[in-house]
């Protein structure tokens, strides 16, 4: 059962809204910011694979546009659904160019290998190295319901990899090389998020972190 935060329904399904004030965009606009599974106490949604979305609806929709705006509240490059208790196959990301969103997501193709560290948003200021493939083909719906294929490389690639790691109730600690877990510190976290909102042109007053210097290479997905 979900504990605490105000609760919203997208196409008859409730869930759990943080207990933060709604998010405020530079345009007005209002949304709220959805709770985050956290790892381990809601282990169990973040292991169950989520299903397929058989029809996009405007619930749908509503639900993607609200994981943007609680990706960026957190200060993230990728959400999936199942971290804000959502057993559906969506995620959407960021990596500077605005927001996009994928439905279904399949890889169809993988090559190369590169060694990069990562972090999780589920999993706060616990960072460490995972290989992955350098280039993925992926497939998928977009927002609008209709088929796409990218060909994503480096870091993109990191990201879908990731969230479709997400979809299918796997964590990043289950690939990742050990010897490398480490805990960042709490100012270190704050870092990073700044850097992270340096791209995004939020004013300060949008942001939940503290003020601080250079920030942290690693992003959150």
């Amino acid at each position: 059962m979900l504990s605490g935060g105000s609760r919203l329904c997208y196409d008859h399904a409730v869930f759990v809204i943080a207990d933060r004030p709604p998010y405020a965009d530079p345009h007005g606009s209002t949304m709220p910011i959805l709770k985050i599974a956290m790892f381990p106490d809601d282990e169990t949604v973040l292991r169950t694979r989520a299903r397929p979305v058989l029809k996009i609806t405007p619930g749908t929709r509503r639900l993607i546009e609200d994981m943007y705006d609680t990706m960026r509240h957190a200060a993230g490059v990728g959400l999936a659904a199942p971290q804000v208790y959502v057993s559906q196959r969506i995620f959407v990301y960021d990596v500077g160019n605005g927001p996009e969103a994928l439905i279904n997501p399949e890889i169809l193709q993988a090559s190369g290998d590169e060694l990069a560290e990562e972090g999780c948003l589920s999993i706060p200021r616990l960072h460490g190295d995972v290989p992955r493939a350098t280039r993925v083909v992926v497939s998928g719906l977009n927002s609008r319901g209709r088929r796409v294929r990218i060909e994503a490389d480096e870091f993109l690639s990191r990201v879908f990899q990731h969230e479709i790691d997400h979809l299918n109730g796997v964590l990043f600690i289950d690939k990742v090389i050990k010897s490398t877990l480490h805990w960042i510190t709490p100012e270190q976290e704050a870092r990073r998020r700044e850097a992270a909102y340096e791209d995004t042109g939020y004013d300060a007053d949008d942001r939940d972190v503290a003020p601080s210097g250079a920030g942290e290479p690693a992003a959150l997905v």
